[in-house]
């Protein structure tokens, strides 16, 4: 057992995006409140797992990865998906592949609707995303600036998360940026503006070649905030139906106020099942003691499948063959890193071209016309996008070597937007550090596979715009048709997920059967519990996710300082 003497104000389990935004801003509260951090994962302090070009490598380090998969999935061939999470201070943060966007603004007006409080209204958190942020809009080489007319006033400057643009660029992303402009693609200069529709240069969580993490906000932590890792929670202690503590091992931590939970969409539910709170029959069926039936914890789970399709390219528009195919040029580079966080690896795959758009092809569909009408209605907003495109990632650190013996390519990525198809988490086991299953039940949907079809299509359209087929000597990676049983195989057989776990612990009215939390983040039916993380989000936000999980921290910060009092000094 812990110290039965030892205890905190708020204890907070996970230190990823949410997390750690909501003990930066709860431990900088006038009254001092003693905040207990506890990360399941190791503390990794050193400067190369930051390298900005090397973001889509990190992941592939075990010790920093739980190496999840999801089930088997039925609509996408059976095929087991990967479904990392991050094992370190930082959490996901600091293995995702490095993008920042903040998402629709009918999307947080919509979550302010369905919890009927304007504390999720965009207005609110537009305001939270800047006070947490510092963004750098420079663009080092003026002939580019068409590329992100970014508007000051709608980002912040003062925050301890760095995000901006990559200072360097590889050649032929603004070819390809041009290319789909001449195919007719709608151009927007500001994703984070509230408004993401179009295509445009993507924002990074970067800074002058070093990725930004969310262990950056726990930088030079206040006193009264206490950081713990390999601390892995197993369970919420409970007297009665109020939690006072969580279990680490054999030890308790205990907590005079409250207990939230920021472990996200895959671990929150395993940890509240494991402490009697979930579907009883569920609980029952493994012979766990239930504290009470919440059947809502573990459904509601939705993400963002993407695949890729890679065109050879004419070798004179990039230099990746010479840097890529020679290990002393990217020994050379990493050195020139590590000196002064310039060089070849602080271009090479460190900035993107990305499009948030609509497809008139899949609302005019009979699959969009089956929808149920709020769901129509939603998808009507003029800040919702239906599908999201990525080009110039870098697909071979990815994939298997063979597939890529030539470097000079382009990989363009389709996104599914607002997916429809809902899947689950489940126990396995009544062994708490067993993992859930996890069936996010992809493509299950039909519209989902409506709009996959039409957003593939619409990209090798452009693909095929004279901008672009100039330069393309051939198709790697394509479905084998433009038909829609081809692209919709294709998908099948190669998609993947962003890792944009979503809505397992979902937040909403009381009374709601899909509700697990209400929208002052308090688990149903319990005392001194609350849930902070996108696990509680119920819109599957436009954007890539870890941006949101930020203001998500930050807002239940808010949440409890002004239900605390502790906007007021501890003296007075």
């Amino acid at each position: 057992m812990g110290d039965p003497s030892e205890s905190w104000d708020f204890i907070i389990v996970g230190s990823g995006p949410a997390g750690s935004a909501l003990a930066s801003t709860l431990s900088q509260a006038p009254a001092a409140p003693r905040i207990l951090l506890l990360e399941a994962g190791v503390r990794r302090d050193e400067k190369n797992l930051r390298v900005d070009g090397q973001r889509w490598l990190t992941f592939q380090k075990p010790d920093l990865n739980y190496g999840y998969k999801t089930t088997p999935q039925e609509h996408c061939n059976g095929r087991e998906i990967d479904y990392s999470r991050g094992k370190v201070l930082g959490g996901s943060s600091a293995i995702n592949f490095g993008v920042y966007t903040v998402g629709a603004r009918d999307d947080y007006d919509t979550w302010a609707e369905l919890v009927d409080d304007e504390t999720f209204s965009w207005r609110e958190i537009q305001r939270r995303f800047k006070e947490l942020e510092s963004f750098d809009t420079t663009i080092a080489d003026e002939r580019y600036r068409h590329f992100a007319d970014v508007d000051p006033a709608n980002h912040g400057q003062k925050g301890k998360l760095k995000i901006g643009f990559a200072q360097q660029w590889e050649e032929d992303l603004p070819l390809v940026m041009e290319a789909f402009k001449s195919a007719g693609f709608k151009w927007n200069g500001d994703h984070n503006s509230g408004d993401p529709i179009g295509v445009s240069l993507g924002v990074n969580s970067a800074y002058k070649g070093v990725r930004s993490t969310a262990a950056d906000l726990l930088e030079g932590a206040p006193s009264n905030l206490e950081i713990r890792t390999g601390a892995p929670v197993t369970r919420v202690v409970f007297e009665g139906k109020k939690a006072v503590g969580v279990q680490v091992g054999d030890a308790i931590y205990r907590a005079n106020k409250e207990i939230i939970l920021s472990a996200g969409s895959l671990d929150n539910p395993r940890i509240l099942m494991h402490s009697g709170l979930g579907p009883a029959s569920h609980l029952e069926e493994f012979k766990l003691p239930v504290l009470v039936d919440i059947p809502a914890i573990g459904q509601g789970l939705r993400d963002h499948p993407f695949t890729a399709m890679t065109f050879a390219r004419d070798p004179a528009t990039n230099d990746r063959n010479a840097f890529f195919k020679s290990q002393p040029a990217m020994d050379a580079a990493q050195k020139q890193w590590e000196t002064d966080s310039t060089g070849p690896w602080a271009r090479h795959g460190a900035e993107l071209m990305m499009g948030y758009l609509k497809s008139e092809a899949a609302v005019a569909s009979p699959e969009y016309k089956r929808l149920p009408e709020e769901v129509k209605a939603f998808l009507s907003k003029p800040t919702i996008p239906h599908y999201e495109l990525i080009s110039n990632a870098p697909m071979h650190m990815l994939a298997p070597p063979e597939l890529f013996p030539d470097f000079s390519y382009v990989s363009v990525l389709v996104f599914l937007m607002n997916m429809q198809s809902v899947g689950e988490v489940k126990l396995q086991s009544s062994d708490p550090v067993v993992p859930l299953l996890f069936n996010p039940n992809l493509l299950a949907h039909e519209f989902d596979r409506r709009v996959i079809i039409e957003g593939m299509r619409e990209v090798l359209i452009a693909t095929k715009h004279e901008a672009f087929a100039k330069d393309t000597v051939s198709t790697l990676m394509g479905p084998a048709s433009e038909s829609d049983e081809d692209l919709l195989e294709y998908f099948k057989n190669t998609c993947v997920t962003a890792w944009h776990m979503t809505g397992t612990v979902k937040m909403g009215k009381a009374g709601q059967k899909d509700a697990a939390v209400d929208k002052r983040f308090r688990v149903l039916g319990v005392e001194g519990l609350r849930a902070a993380d996108m696990s509680v989000v119920p819109v599957l936000t436009n954007n890539h996710t870890q941006a949101t999980a930020y203001v998500v921290g930050a807002t239940c910060a808010e949440v409890l300082i002004k239900e605390y009092g502790l906007h007021r000094s501890a003296s007075l």
